[in-house]
């Protein structure tokens, strides 16, 4: 039997989670090309935040090795993402001119961190936490600066700021509501939370809204729009994800917050298929690695 070509655009947790997947139940019905945009093998970017806090090696964290991708006879192109999509002749273009042709294609393109719009945002040392390359650059400011605010106060801006504590920042979270992680837990878990990371160093700033991220070309602080300020070498944005839609959308594929599927992950193009964080499944995005995985 002639194998059908599988593309998969998105080398993260849930696309090649999938692959697995496949791999279990219809092992070498597929020859398998994966295209990630990350210059690296599949890693687990829940672990970032361990990394980041001195207590994981960047080796550590990958889930798949060059190894495994050969044993399975998968083609994988780090480095490269995929700019367009020819749902009529089922051909993918890349960034570095390559055209590979498909006959099932899986859209895994993740999200990014949403950056404020705010006046600023974009000078030398303003960062997402997403990447193994946010992490490495953090670690490096560590090295010559030392006052870091951490903007957002859910989980992975706690995470990003306790990390930055343990390379031996000064870290201040600003955050717009009254209390921490506010979606997860109520005001007296959440204060029971704020006065064990106070113990630690960390120190908060709530019911904030930044307004300006001031400096020259590199970040020197975070004025508030109540014209308060404070000072800062370093600014981590945690505000959030937004699902990569850009792709999908420019080929035609239906959309909404995400890009939209049935109850088998098909995307309003034969033979087009969504999963993960850039899925939108009844109305539901999903930005946990257990309902992604499920």
């Amino acid at each position: 039997m002639t194998k059908q070509k599988l593309i998969l655009i998105g080398n993260g947790m849930a696309g090649m989670r999938c692959i697995e997947e496949i791999l279990i139940h219809s092992p070498g019905c597929f020859d398998i090309t994966v295209f990630g945009s990350e210059p690296h093998v599949n890693y687990n970017r829940i672990l970032l935040s361990t990394v980041l806090q001195g207590s994981t090696k960047l080796e550590d964290i990958n889930i798949h090795s060059l190894a495994w991708y050969k044993e399975n006879n998968i083609t994988l192109f780090k480095g490269e993402s995929v700019t367009h999509i020819d749902t009529k002749r089922k051909i993918i273009k890349t960034d570095k001119n390559r055209e590979t042709m498909y006959d099932k294609l899986i859209l895994a393109t993740g999200s990014s961190p949403y950056m404020l719009p705010v006046k600023g945002s974009d000078k030398e040392g303003v960062l997402g936490f997403r990447t193994i390359e946010d992490c490495q650059e953090m670690i490096k400011i560590s090295k010559q600066y030392k006052k870091a605010a951490v903007i957002g106060g859910g989980l992975l801006g706690l995470e990003a700021a306790k990390g930055l504590l343990n390379l031996g920042m000064d870290v201040q979270v600003i955050h717009h509501s009254s209390f921490l992680m506010e979606r997860q837990l109520d005001r007296a878990a959440s204060a029971m939370l704020r006065e064990e990371l106070e113990k630690q160093g960390m120190s908060f700033l709530l019911n904030k809204h930044t307004d300006e991220i001031i400096g020259e070309n590199r970040v020197e602080g975070v004025r508030f729009n109540d014209s308060s300020k404070i000072a800062a070498d370093l600014v981590v944005m945690a505000t959030g994800v937004r699902p990569n839609v850009n792709l999908a959308k420019k080929s035609g594929i239906e959309t909404n917050r995400a890009i939209i599927v049935n109850d088998y992950l098909e995307t309003s193009i034969p033979d087009i298929y969504a999963v993960g964080e850039c899925a939108e499944h009844r109305g539901m995005t999903y930005g946990l690695v257990a309902p992604l995985y499920e």
